[in-house]
């Protein structure tokens, strides 16, 4: 297990090619973010073992300052490009309290092939007995990851997100998608008030009370604020985001103020092609902050509801 390679690799019905961050099945093939390729090079290092959330976080997450809400996230986003249902893995499977566990078959791709070569050339007739075991499979290395910069002043933040996430209860975890489930990320709104941003708690709070209520709504997976939080003030693009998360549509959007009125603009984008599927800003007075972020929210919620059905 300690000899690195960046071989192809059979992992179930997929080929892996670690150089290329790329998976591939038939005339499927689709690229791997970092992290994501980071995760499955992982697991497949330690097919058949169950791998904790904290060895994960300390291997693929190494020098960047997340929650395990970004575990969760990773191998839902990984689950869906296998092709894997996790209520019967055929992947990845959940261990309870403890991890995840890589179930496939794991083995070099060449050592496959020519396996199935020499079967194929046995002489007529003859019996050439089972093939031989494919080699148990070196350990891959994915391409390493500068970790991301986390201002300071956000890392507190996250953990402050991380404690709303649990306080409204497990409705915010990120899990796999049902058929005929909607997913929304809501990211960061921006506060565009002043260059102090002087507004930015309520900003926040904003962000925080859209995702309470979409992940209430019927039919809708919302990540969590830990997770939309964790993109504050990073320049992703929204497909690369979208990838992350494993979401359909994304949700952003800004404050501006004039006088005494607080203006809030939002926006829905289609991950696959980033067009603006909803857009709609709304006008309040600033006297109740609670009543504006409640209020807005609300329709929002409705607007969404009716746009991506």
């Amino acid at each position: 297990m300690d000899r690195p390679t960046t071989i192809p690799l059979r992992i179930g019905d997929w080929r892996l090619d670690p150089q290329l961050g790329q998976l591939a099945r038939g005339t499927e093939s689709q690229r791997l973010e970092a992290r994501t390729l980071r995760l499955l090079v992982y697991l497949a290092n330690r097919a058949g073992e169950t791998v904790s959330i904290d060895e994960l976080l300390d291997n693929v997450w190494s020098g960047v300052v997340v929650t395990q809400d970004s575990v969760y996230q990773a191998v839902t986003a990984l689950r869906r490009m296998l092709g894997d249902d996790p209520k019967q893995p055929t992947y990845i499977v959940t261990v309870p309290r403890l991890g995840y566990r890589l179930i496939a078959r794991v083995a070099p791709w060449d050592d496959l092939q020519a396996a199935s070569a020499s079967a194929s050339v046995a002489a007529p007739g003859v019996d050439a007995g089972p093939a031989p075991a494919a080699a148990p499979a070196a350990p891959l290395t994915a391409p390493a990851l500068a970790p991301p910069r986390e201002a300071p002043r956000y890392r507190a933040l996250l953990v402050l997100s991380a404690f709303f996430a649990l306080g409204v209860g497990g409705a915010l975890a990120w899990r796999g998608f049902a058929p005929g489930t909607r997913s929304v990320a809501v990211l960061p709104f921006l506060d565009l008030t002043t260059q102090e941003m002087k507004e930015e708690y309520f900003a926040d709070g904003m962000t925080e009370e859209l995702i309470n209520r979409l992940s209430k709504l019927p039919g809708f997976e919302v990540p969590s604020a830990t997770a939309s939080f964790y993109y504050k003030d990073k320049q992703r693009t929204p497909a690369a985001i979208a990838d992350e998360l494993g979401v359909d549509y994304l949700l952003d959007g800004s404050l501006r103020e004039s006088g005494d009125t607080m203006r809030v603009s939002a926006r829905l984008l289609r991950a696959r092609d980033g067009f603006v599927v909803w857009s709609e800003s709304y006008d309040r007075p600033k006297t109740d902050r609670l009543g504006i972020q409640d209020d807005i929210a609300g329709e929002v919620a409705k607007a969404l509801d009716a746009a991506v059905r």
